[in-house]
């Protein structure tokens, strides 16, 4: 069913792509843009994560650069039956994280330093057990060739410019009227259909990340914390790139943008409320033990910022 869903909506992307090609170039536009569409798919296929990961300049860590975080993110994956995803850290002070790759063998995790600050570790375990819920789910392909799609979709309709002064019938057959649809319609179908894939993954994510992590509240607070600084603090990677908004366990878009008009995550109160009103967890599924369920996750050395709450100094280290 998973599957099906993914390929319909990859499918509807794809036309959408096409769609603008031919309001631009007609049949010849349609045709390149169809090219276009099949080898960003390809591309995107094998290299969804690096696109993603790069385009916030992540840095990869480990049980040395910063042990704490990584045992956590592999007792969380051992909890899952899962294989132990590479983990990031990027640099940015508002708390988020996102999950990208092909399928559970080639996956990653991501999180920047804001969230390493800013929440305590049961928040932290439930944020990143959200996100290997989205690769247990297999839907971080699906999020991430949309995000690249949409982006282009972006990117197309802004060359719309370009003809809008075109009389030729042959090459624009709807003409002016064409344009304007390229410029604004199709960017806004590109977003519905991003809102549509975020909003009816992110519930099934929460919930199975309460369930890996064995702690429903350690989440909802996450997700209220996270929320509250979205509102008010900046992710210029993200406002830079919002068609990756939908990634992040949290819209990571501040609001100062019309990116912001629609919203692509559900409302954070009822993600809460579900959350809340799970009472029992599923049989086998601890919560994390060892050093890492205690311990606050870092990377060895993060921006000076101030180091999570009640906390005076950052941890020393190499990382920068």
């Amino acid at each position: 069913m998973n599957f099906m869903r993914t390929a319909m909506l990859l499918a509807f992307m794809t036309a959408l792509f096409m769609g603008v090609g031919f309001l631009i170039g007609g049949r010849g536009g349609m045709m390149i843009a169809f090219i276009v569409a099949a080898g960003m798919n390809f591309f995107s296929y094998w290299n969804s994560d690096r696109m993603v990961l790069s385009s916030y300049r992540a840095q990869e860590v480990d049980e040395r650069t910063a042990p704490e975080f990584y045992l956590m993110v592999k007792e969380l994956a051992r909890n899952a039956n899962l294989p132990m995803p590479r983990v990031y850290v990027f640099d940015s002070p508002q708390p988020n994280a996102f999950a990208t790759g092909r399928n559970p063998q080639n996956a990653a995790v991501a999180a920047s330093t804001g969230l390493l600050q800013r929440l305590n570790p049961q928040e932290v375990a439930g944020v990143m057990a959200h996100e290997l819920a989205h690769i247990e789910n297999r839907d971080t392909l699906t999020m991430t060739i949309t995000a690249t799609l949409a982006g282009a979709i972006s990117m197309l309709s802004n060359f719309a410019f370009l003809f809008s002064g075109s009389r030729d019938e042959r090459s624009n057959p709807l003409g002016f009227i064409g344009v304007i649809v390229a410029m604004i319609v199709a960017p806004l179908a590109a977003m519905v259909v991003q809102m549509a894939i975020s909003r009816t993954r992110e519930y099934a994510a929460d919930r199975r990340g309460a369930e890996i992590s064995g702690n429903p509240r350690g989440l909802a607070s996450a997700l209220q914390k996270i929320a509250g600084d979205a509102a008010h603090i900046e992710n210029m990677d993200a406002e830079r790139n919002p068609a990756t908004a939908h990634m992040f366990i949290i819209n990571p878009l501040s609001g100062r943008r019309m990116d912001n008009l629609f919203s692509t995550h559900p409302d954070t109160r009822n993600r809460i409320e579900a959350l809340l009103a799970m009472t029992d967890i599923q049989p086998g599924v601890s919560t994390p033990t060892g050093p890492a369920a205690n311990a606050r996750p870092k990377a060895r050395s993060v921006p000076n910022t101030g180091w999570g709450r009640g906390n005076s100094e950052p941890p020393k280290g190499p990382w920068s």
